[in-house]
């Protein structure tokens, strides 16, 4: 069974993070994002994956490779122009030899997931329906559009953004579909269709299914709080990933050659040649990337610092992002959702507003606060 993940979005949210690199290729804790969807498609028995790429396909591919590392066969084709999700799925299905085959998977590429996709492949396969949407439960349904199912999964109706009293289920789609060729045939090739919004009502009057995972961990990793929350998941094991496995009892990762004369408080994830000076705290929830420097005294905590970012002696980095080659000066301080682009500069003394976001080739007034 061949598998389409959709991967052209911008990943505008999470910018400057994705300035220069698109969201898929971005480090999450030790690997690109999209590897743990990869791996996970492994583990379920799918071999075959189609990356519907947009935005800075060669970064994407520069980053994951032909798949082998992650367990599958990777192929790659970008749209000429913008096209939806419907409409991306179409173009792909029409530049494949072969198409998508007579079953196929199809999936949002934005997720981060545990979700038992074997079971849901098996539903769909017993219950003979055009297609089968993964669902998932949400505690707070009100910002997101609802999926109606009766007792057998068949999908009753699609509420979006309801209103309170509206609300009789805690059920959403988890962006993972299992489809039949059939679906094919109501998308018009060459334009832009919305599956979601076009398709998905026509299928419901033919039978489309929905497979309730209660119980499974799922993310959609598209802010800066997200990709924060879904790094501490990680590596508390809240989610099932190999990169999770790493940790040992302490749930703490280290390196080679790394050298820390300060204190790792678990959970952590140290790259190779990370620098800990001395009376410097990294943790808990916290990753630096390989070739990371924190000077004495310096303190990350609830944060990612990626590839050769240098801390400044007794700097603060709180709940924050530090995209590679930044350099944050002494006693500077970065917290509550701010987001340091590739290569910026923060110097010393500077205190960021909550939220901050600095993009690329920035600097920051040295002992000034900076939005």
């Amino acid at each position: 069974m061949r598998a389409v993940v959709l991967v052209g979005g911008e990943g505008t949210r999470l910018r400057p993070l994705t300035s220069s690199i698109p969201k898929p290729a971005v480090t999450l804790v030790d690997r690109p994002f999209l590897a743990y969807m990869l791996e996970w498609l492994a583990d379920a028995g799918v071999e075959d994956v189609i990356l519907a790429c947009g935005f800075l396909p060669t970064k994407l591919e520069q980053a994951l490779g032909d798949g082998s590392r992650h367990g599958v066969k990777l192929t790659y084709l970008a749209e000429p122009e913008p096209r939806g999700t419907g409409g991306a799925l179409r173009y792909v299905h029409d530049e494949l030899d072969g198409g998508l085959g007579d079953r196929f998977l199809m999936l949002n590429g934005d997720i981060l997931t545990d979700m038992d996709l074997r079971a849901q492949i098996e539903h769909h396969e017993r219950s003979g329906a055009p297609g089968t949407l993964g669902l998932v439960p949400v505690d707070d349904p009100s910002a997101y559009g609802l999926v109606r199912i009766d007792d057998d999964g068949v999908v009753r109706g699609f509420l979006e953004k309801p209103r309170p009293e509206e609300i009789d289920t805690d059920l959403i789609s988890a962006g993972a579909y299992v489809l039949e060729s059939s679906v094919l045939d109501l998308i018009e090739p060459g334009r832009r269709v919305s599956i979601e919004r076009e398709v998905w009502p026509v299928l419901a009057e033919r039978g489309l299914h929905g497979y309730a995972h209660r119980g499974a961990y799922w993310l959609d990793v598209g802010t800066p709080e997200r990709y924060l929350q879904g790094t501490a998941d990680i590596l508390s094991g809240l989610v099932r990933t190999a990169a999770g496995q790493a940790l040992d009892a302490r749930r703490i990762a280290v390196g080679e050659g790394c050298d820390i004369a300060g204190e790792v408080r678990g959970p952590a994830l140290l790259g190779a040649g990370v620098h800990v000076g001395q009376g410097a705290v990294v943790g808990p929830a916290t990753v630096l990337g390989p070739g990371v420097v924190l000077e004495a005294g310096a303190v990350v905590e609830r944060s990612v610092v990626l590839d050769g970012a240098h801390i400044g002696a007794g700097a603060l980095v709180r709940d924050a992002i530090v995209a590679p080659g930044a350099r944050i000066g002494q006693g500077a301080v970065v917290s509550e959702g701010g987001v340091i682009g590739e290569g910026v500069e923060v110097a010393a003394g500077t205190t960021l507003e909550p939220g901050a976001r600095v993009f690329p080739a920035s600097t920051t007034a040295e002992g000034a606060a900076a939005r």
